[in-house]
């Protein structure tokens, strides 16, 4: 199945330029393809193109030659990707208990899988203690002094990392700043007395910062300064003892808007490898975002159409806000294509409404878009990233099936029933 080209550079393993563009917008998926696959597998539906998330990690390893590449699973936790992303070499960061079952489950190992523990539940230790009981490489990021207690009443001596706040945050949406929250990680100043103290009772391998979500050229600075930080850091944990790693984080951007540039991936290494400087220890980075963003879409069938003074046309889709969280969570911007509209249709502006009963659950206001009618398939560009990953069942409506083109599609997730809904009330 064809998945569409664009315009970009040079392609790994022979591929011409076309095939392997630095962002696929969403006019270069195929209307025909996606509309094929929504009459196959009906809608609201993922899709997710494979052999793209294998383009972005070879960009990222092309990018970050010398570095640790981890992909930041909380983006798409799916068994496919995982596998994809292993493939291409790259190692598995998980935010929870849940997710490290996920990456063995893919056929992860040990020395694959990072767990960074935010606030961790009594479960989730225990989790993943017997998880590095049966498999000692797995790394463990704690980001306070309580969870270094914690692992220690539960026995774990193996590798720990300590994740720093480092006062400095940058990212897409306030939601999303994470390294000046003081949710996230041990405060700077202490950093280094954490981790000089946990060396009698762990494998101390790492320090690890991560400034934001969606961080694009136009806040580098905060990237390069929380980098810079770390660097210092590291250089003074150093003359105490050895690190493995110095792990800056991910968040590194993807256009979402059409008209906004592909972010510089590798004038962003540069800087980062400058901001870092000299240490003995391995750069390691955590990309999500940039692995699967722009891999995926989301197919949904125009179900109402109706006029508005205030909003002039507002169309009605199969999907909604428990399907695609992002716009009424981060007020986040997505293309739409009508691929149902043929070239005697005109744009017209729209407000394209889901089925939620919510006044947040709107994915656009006052958008040109060709007319739609009923019926027709709209795809939403851009969501291979936190799309599946957060949807709900809230009014009571299943999730959506998931399509992986790997090149040819074949059905990921299975659409979940209204009978899973009830399974667990008693």
């Amino acid at each position: 199945m064809s998945t569409g080209t664009g315009e970009g550079e040079t392609a790994p393993d022979g591929e011409s330029e076309s095939e392997n563009p630095p962002v696929r917008r969403l006019s270069a998926w195929d209307a025909a393809d996606l509309e094929e696959l929504a009459a196959t597998y009906e809608t609201p539906l993922y899709v997710m193109d494979l052999g793209r998330v294998r383009e972005n990690c070879r960009r990222l390893r092309e990018a970050f030659p010398d570095a640790d590449v981890r992909y930041a699973a909380k983006a798409h936790t799916g068994r496919a990707v995982f596998e994809a992303v292993r493939q291409e070499g790259l190692g598995i960061e998980c935010a929870s208990a849940g997710e490290v079952e996920r990456a063995f489950a893919a056929g992860a190992s040990g020395s694959e899988v990072q767990y960074t523990a935010v606030n961790p539940p009594d479960g989730d230790l225990d989790l993943v203690v017997q998880r590095w009981e049966d498999d000692p490489d797995l790394t463990v990021t704690v980001g306070a002094r309580d969870t270094v207690e914690r692992l220690r009443e539960r026995g774990f001596d193996g590798r720990l990392c300590v994740r720093v706040n480092p006062g400095v945050g940058a990212g897409h949406h306030a939601k999303v700043t994470t390294g000046g929250h003081a949710k996230f990680g041990v405060p700077y100043s202490e950093a280094e007395s954490v981790v000089l103290d946990a060396r009698d009772d762990f494998d101390v391998v790492g320090i690890h910062a991560h400034a934001g979500s969606g961080i694009s050229g136009d806040d580098l600075s905060a990237h390069r300064e929380v980098v810079r930080r770390m660097g210092d850091l590291a250089r003074a944990v150093e003359e105490e003892t050895d690190l493995e790693f110095v792990d800056v984080g991910g968040g590194f951007g993807v256009p979402y808007r059409e008209d906004e540039p592909a972010l510089d991936l590798p004038a962003v290494a540069e800087a980062t490898r400058e901001a870092l400087g000299d240490v003995d220890a391995q750069l390691a980075v955590e990309p999500g975002r940039y692995v699967v963003a722009d891999a995926g879409v989301l197919l949904a069938t125009v179900n109402t159409v109706k006029e508005s003074e205030e909003y002039e046309t507002v169309v009605g889709i199969d999907a909604g806000m428990t399907t695609l969280l992002r716009p009424a969570m981060y007020d986040a911007y997505h293309a739409i294509r009508n691929l149902s509209a043929g070239e005697d249709r005109n744009a017209t502006s729209v407000t394209v409404a889901g089925p939620i009963c919510e006044t947040s659950d709107v994915l656009c206001e006052h958008r040109p878009l060709a007319a739609p009618a009923r019926g027709d398939v709209l795809a939403v560009g851009n969501a291979g990233a936190y799309g599946y990953e957060m949807a709900s069942t809230y009014n009571s409506r299943p999730r959506p099936a998931e399509v992986v083109l790997d090149p040819e599609p074949r059905l990921a997730r299975r659409r979940e029933s209204l009978a899973a809904l009830t399974e667990l009330e008693q």
